[in-house]
């Protein structure tokens, strides 16, 4: 993180504000929406939540927020999979604002002035505590979270100003919406029988003796399926195959561009050549700036900070060693040791920024960064020349910085504040403007290197890249349709892939890691069609054709008929289970005879609740231990279809609970249970009953 960067999270300057993350309650992350569609009448579109339309422009803002946000919780650049979790995600987070929102506007539940001002320093919201928590105490900073709000009026790009009004109707809703769930809460009631039946249902046992005929008895290749097994299932089952989102699956061919034998040896080469003028190097920080692939600035580094094969080595080496060359993250990597020293691990410090374009230039803003050290080295306020001359959000808080530890400030920032002494004040300059800067207070002492690392990426030469493309090309050139797609891939021997039940907006199938491109052509294409165009996806060259759409809604028998086959072959070999178990129950009176019929063991259980209706050993078998808690003790059952087999049991005995006495603690237990659902259940037929049109596949 560069040293505005900090500033801004310490002192307020910019609030990188996610709105939807401060609802978690009624976030569902995986949530899919329903409704989706893929052309809209409005080219600006992104999709309509229960009437509201949706801009790109507001709604690619937000992505914008929320990936800002995401990149400073996982570090570095965001890659297609998680660009696509953060569209996905603030699609999410703009359902529930849209439709919570409707629901609390129609009963007329507001938030006051003095309670948002409570919530959001007198009692901060989770979101206000993450946001201005002081890293040295752990504990929220209501100064700072004031003093930036003061300071928003005066800043004078606005964008202060418009983020603290996002942050507080942010807060202000997370507020509306607790008080609209607490109110369903309140709703929730789970009353003395209730809280019996659950009691019972948890605590009360049954021992009992079963024989079972499992399917797994029945080879596949024994069981002759029917297009009535299929529809049977079809038709008994058909509420399990509703598709929230229309899916597609194509087939594809691909073709490798990797980098051959010939661009490995001209790689090793090039990073040969540079070993030598690394180590003959006098300006290390020029030549890893010229020569390589990742420019990374050269800084002083921890134990630990280091990539492990360096980490081992450069702490113990003398300074101008070399290490490599060496190969790591597809890439030919080579190391000089620059310098090590010892330094604390943290510093306290506080500065005062002259921004060099509000004075005429640099040098006038080192002209009054000098004289202001000056005045401090002569007994001057430096906390009141900081409210004075400062630039930045930490002026209002007397320049303070914190306390930071290495690599939270810019490298030139970072060198200055660790080498100096305790009490020196000195000034620099940063991209950021000139700085006066006091270092306050050192903490702890680690040793410390600077290390220059030179990397050259192991990639295709455009040899390589051609001769792979024109192979592409020669397949493309016979293939319009399916017929022609598989005839081809047989005849060239090709590997053919699937990408199966793909989403609109997935960014990745197996194999492929940035599809995005591929994916959006799916969604514009025809059953049969042969993409037109050759997909550069990593180091391949792709051609793909489309096989199958499944709509929104529920899914066909055709359509589901590869999916149920295996519990269709359960359904028929139930039947021919139940028929071999019947003829065993025929002028049979105890399971010890039908076992003996039947060739198997009498298998005893006992301590099984109905609450866990699980048998030991097989699977869950809701329908049969539904069944014999519903059974009398000595009787022989029927025999019965359950998930693993047919069943035929005796019920030995059942063990009632000790006497129901607190009823009061049952009845809340369960509410609370029951209370805990709420959240996530009320969003969810919320957004059900809600008519939702998605177009994000448009722009994503």
């Amino acid at each position: 993180m560069g040293i505005m960067g900090f500033l801004r999270n310490r002192a307020g300057a910019i609030i990188i504000i996610a709105i939807g993350l401060a609802i978690v309650a009624f976030l569902l992350g995986d949530a899919i929406s329903s409704g989706r569609g893929f052309i809209a009448d409005a080219q600006n579109e992104v999709g309509v939540i229960d009437g509201e339309e949706i801009l790109y422009t507001d709604f690619n803002e937000r992505v914008e927020q929320n990936s800002q946000q995401f990149k400073a919780q996982m570090g570095g650049n965001l890659n297609a999979q998680m660009q696509s979790y953060v569209v996905e995600n603030t699609w999410n987070q703009m359902q529930s604002s849209v439709i919570l929102k409707k629901q609390t506007e129609k009963l007329g539940i507001a938030v006051g002035n003095t309670e948002l001002f409570n919530i959001m320093f007198d009692n901060p919201t989770q979101q206000m505590q993450q946001i201005f928590t002081n890293p040295e105490t752990g504990s929220f900073d209501r100064n700072t979270a004031i003093n930036s709000r003061k300071s928003a009026g005066t800043d004078p790009s606005g964008q202060l100003e418009k983020q603290w009004l996002a942050l507080e109707e942010s807060v202000e809703q997370e507020r509306i919406n607790q008080k609209y769930l607490s109110l369903i809460k309140n709703g929730v009631y789970a009353n003395s029988l209730d809280a019996k039946d659950d009691f019972t249902n948890r605590n009360k046992l049954v021992k009992f003796d079963y024989v079972v005929l499992d399917y797994a008895s029945i080879p596949a290749n024994q069981v002759k399926l029917t297009d009535a097994d299929y529809q049977e299932y079809y038709d008994k089952n058909k509420f399990r195959f509703k598709n929230r989102t229309e899916t597609r699956t194509f087939e594809y061919v691909s073709f490798d561009a990797s980098p051959s034998k010939q661009d490995t040896l001209e790689a090793k080469a090039k990073i040969d050549k540079i070993t030598e003028g690394l180590r003959t190097s006098t300006n290390d920080s020029l030549f890893v700036a010229i020569n390589a692939d990742t420019k990374m600035p050269l800084t002083y580094q921890k134990k630990g900070a280091l990539e492990p094969a360096l980490d081992s080595v450069m702490f113990t080496a003398p300074n101008g060693y070399i290490y490599g060359p060496y190969f790591s993250g597809n890439s030919y990597k080579v190391a000089k040791l620059i310098d090590t020293r010892v330094g604390p691990d943290s510093v306290k410090a506080r500065h005062i920024l002259i921004n060099p374009a509000a004075e005429g230039g640099v040098d006038k803003a080192q002209a009054k960064a000098d004289s202001i050290k000056n005045l401090i080295a002569k007994g001057a306020d430096f906390a009141k020349l900081a409210k004075e001359f400062g630039t930045d959000g930490s002026k209002d808080s007397g320049g303070d910085l914190g306390t930071f530890s290495r690599g939270a400030m810019v490298p030139a920032f970072e060198d200055a504040v660790f080498a100096a002494n305790v009490g020196q004040v000195m000034t620099i300059k940063t991209q950021f403007g000139v700085h006066v800067i006091e270092v306050q207070k050192q903490i702890g002492s680690s040793k410390v290197v600077k290390v220059a690392v030179v990397d050259k990426s192991l990639a295709p030469s455009s040899q390589t890249e051609q001769v792979a493309y024109q192979k592409a090309q020669s397949f493309l050139s016979e293939v319009s349709n399916l017929k022609e797609f598989e005839a081809a891939s047989q005849a060239k021997k090709m590997n053919k892939l699937v990408g199966e039940d793909v989403g609109p907006l997935q960014a990745s199938i197996p194999g492929l890691e940035d599809a995005r491109s591929l994916v959006r052509w799916v969604y514009t294409a025809e059953k049969g069609d042969v993409s037109k165009e050759i997909f550069d996806i990593g180091d391949k060259y792709v051609i793909a054709v489309l096989t199958k759409i499944k709509p929104e809604g529920t899914l066909s028998l055709e359509d589901v008929k590869k999916q149920i086959e295996p519990a269709v072959q359960n359904m028929v070999k139930g039947r021919m289970l139940k028929e071999k178990a019947d003829k065993a129950l025929q002028g049979t009176s105890s399971l010890a005879q039908v076992a003996q019929k039947l060739g198997k063991a009498v298998t005893p259980v006992e301590n099984i609740v109905f609450a866990n209706p699980v048998i030991p050993g097989l699977s869950q078998e809701n329908k049969v231990i539904g069944s014999i808690f519903g059974a009398q003790p000595g009787k022989l059952s029927s025999a019965i279809e359950g998930e693993a087999g047919v069943y035929v049991y005796t019920v030995k005995g059942f063990t009632n609970p000790p006497a129901f006495k607190d009823v009061a603690k049952a009845k809340e237990q369960l509410m609370q249970a029951l209370s805990q659902q709420v959240d996530g259940a009320v969003f969810e037929v919320l957004r059900e009953k809600a008519e939702v049109k998605d177009y994000r596949a448009k722009f994503y």
